[in-house]
């Protein structure tokens, strides 16, 4: 009986898995609790494992950051130079272009003009050649503009179209007055005198406003490069002075020698530091000599040859209209002088100093021909005249002019050549910095992790 009862007494509830589980996990809930109150997190934060923890985050970002901005300010520094060689460059080059074909079209149609009806065919050859040129550059332009701003807001796309409106109507003009010519018809000077006056006032002066832009948009890329890095060297600096701050600040606190890990974080941000710095100065003295030797002779040389053919388009005028008030003439003088002084001043060290040479002895022996055109025609001799401004003798205007010209032009292609060597050496010079940059970077945040990681597992 009584096993019976011992069989059948009531047991205690017996302790299910759940139930272990949540009594094991408040424990857990409160000291998490713990952890994460205020007054715990600040008096970690003031502790010295907090300290340290606070101070490697602090220069790991800092040494990211360094990294990544240098790597980035090199990239924008070399995309500008791809930009400057690849597009604005050869769009201003195109512009030049675009204006020197305009003006030799002008002069060689007033040049045909004089000799009556059935132009020369060489005569006739060179308009041609110089309006085909003209209109090639115009489709040139219009490639370039299309990673640029469009629409009518754009002044260089008002220019093109502008140009590229107008070109048809002064041609159009041009052959009536040739039709004129050949006929005999003394009106078909009115439609020359009519499409040169479009040439002179609408075409020619957007075509330089448009070569204008252009060129001022290689010399803003060439300031912009020629500019340090600022943002990117004082990142760098901030990173190093942060970490020179730190390995003393550890060596004082905690009695120790300079840390190595951080010492190498050191090393690797000072040689970032110098390698950006001289990168950047080789960039930018090539960007300079680039400007000096390239650019700025290019500018006087384009001014040159525009000057050439304002020249040579009132030489011509001044026949097709028999002029005697001395408009043409002081047009030619003014033109002849500050191109004169262009080429008394061409820098002595830049290219092309030999093509400079001949251009000068061109200069001056295309003055004398115009001297003997004017005293034929003070004569009377209008034939005589136009023989010494026309004709293919070697020691007419027309032979000075052509050899002028062409010594410009190989002056140019010379300094363009320059310009353009300088701007892939100064991306030379660049080329492998910004991948270093990151790397260097990386490595040094590494460092600092290595750094510090020793220190704070002497508190576990």
């Amino acid at each position: 009986m009584a096993a019976l009862e011992a069989t059948t007494a009531p047991r205690p509830p017996s302790v299910t898995a759940d139930t272990a589980s949540e009594r094991l996990d408040v424990p857990r809930e409160a000291g998490l609790r713990a952890h994460l109150d205020p007054a715990n997190l600040r008096s970690f934060a003031l502790s010295s494992p907090g300290r340290l923890i606070a101070v490697g985050l602090l220069l790991i970002g800092l040494c990211l950051g360094a990294g990544m901005m240098t790597a980035a300010t090199v990239n924008d520094r070399q995309q500008g130079l791809d930009i400057l060689l690849d597009d604005t460059e050869p769009d201003a080059n195109s512009s030049h272009h675009l204006y020197t074909s305009l003006s030799i079209a002008d002069a060689a149609a007033s040049t045909a003009f004089i000799a009556g009806g059935l132009e020369p065919e060489a005569v006739r050859d060179r308009y041609s050649q110089a309006l085909g040129e003209a209109s090639a550059e115009l489709v040139t332009q219009s490639g370039h503009a299309a990673g640029q701003a469009t629409g009518e807001d754009n002044p260089d796309t008002r220019l093109r179209t502008g140009i590229a409106t107008g070109l048809p109507v002064y041609s159009g003009l041009i052959e009536t007055a040739r039709a004129s010519n050949r006929n005999g018809y003394p009106v078909g000077a009115a439609y020359l005198s009519e499409a040169s006056n479009q040439m002179q006032t609408t075409l020619l002066p957007m075509a330089a406003q448009l070569q204008s832009h252009r060129s001022d948009a290689v010399s803003a890329a060439q300031r912009h490069h020629v500019q340090p890095p600022w943002p990117a060297i004082a990142v760098l600096i901030l990173a190093l002075g942060a970490l020179v701050w730190a390995q003393f600040d550890l060596s004082k606190r905690w009695h120790r020698v300079l840390n190595p890990g951080l010492l190498l974080a050191s090393t690797a941000i000072l040689i970032l530091l110098a390698w950006t710095v001289t990168a950047g100065s080789l960039s930018a003295a090539e960007m300079i000599v680039g400007r000096d030797h390239g650019a700025v002779p290019s500018s006087r040389l384009t001014e040159s040859r525009i000057l050439t053919q304002q020249a040579r388009s009132a030489e011509t005028l001044k026949l097709v209209r028999r002029d005697a008030t001395g408009d043409y003439d002081r047009t030619y003088e003014s033109s002849v002088t500050r191109l004169h002084e262009l080429l008394n001043g061409y820098p002595s060290d830049a290219p092309a100093a030999s093509e400079i040479a001949n251009a000068r002895d061109a200069l001056i022996r295309w003055r004398a021909a115009h001297q003997r055109m004017n005293d034929s025609l003070a004569r009377g001799d209008f034939v005589g005249a136009a023989t010494v401004a026309t004709g293919p003798g070697a020691a007419d205007a027309a032979a000075q002019v052509e050899s002028l010209d062409r010594a410009l032009g190989e002056a140019l292609d010379a300094t363009r050549d320059t310009l353009r060597d300088n701007i892939s050496g100064a991306a030379r010079s660049l080329h492998f910095l910004g991948p270093g940059a990151l790397a260097l970077g990386i490595l040094a945040a590494a460092y600092v992790g290595l750094g510090i990681w020793p220190r704070l597992r002497e508190y576990r």
